[in-house]
């Protein structure tokens, strides 16, 4: 991507999040809530980071930005209100849109159901994948 580009990016991302990512202090809290932190490559402490510092590349290139489980618990802990899970939505959606089609159709999901998981995943993923 050219600088331009990022930058445009990078303004979209925050627009579509409504988030302020200078507001982050770096204190980890985010992703030391995170349930899926040892599925993902970035962090949620280190997508608010990358957005702020204009690295978004490697974000985009992700398979991090579809692991976020978009639980919140990183939301609930930011001691400044940062909410890294809609940075992360935000950056999904731009990849599909970059893309042109989703991740995952919605036929996808019945064949990778366990029995055991619960209801609310599977709205999640429906909600995540449909973007």
């Amino acid at each position: 991507m050219e600088k331009n580009d990022i930058q445009n990016t990078v303004k979209e991302i925050i627009r579509i999040s409504g988030v302020n990512p200078k507001k982050c202090i770096k204190c980890g809290k985010c992703s030391g809530t995170c349930p899926a932190y040892d599925e993902m490559e970035y962090h949620p402490h280190q997508f608010v980071s990358m957005v702020d510092m204009g690295d978004i590349e490697p974000l985009l290139e992700s398979p991090s930005i579809f692991k976020c489980l978009s639980c919140m618990a990183c939301v609930d802990r930011c001691p400044r209100g940062v909410e890294p899970a809609k940075l992360i939505e935000a950056i999904r959606s731009v990849k599909q849109r970059m893309q042109g089609s989703n991740h995952m159709k919605p036929d996808d999901i019945p064949a990778l159901l366990d029995e055991e998981l619960p209801q609310q995943a599977i709205v999640s993923a429906l909600r995540k994948y449909m973007k």
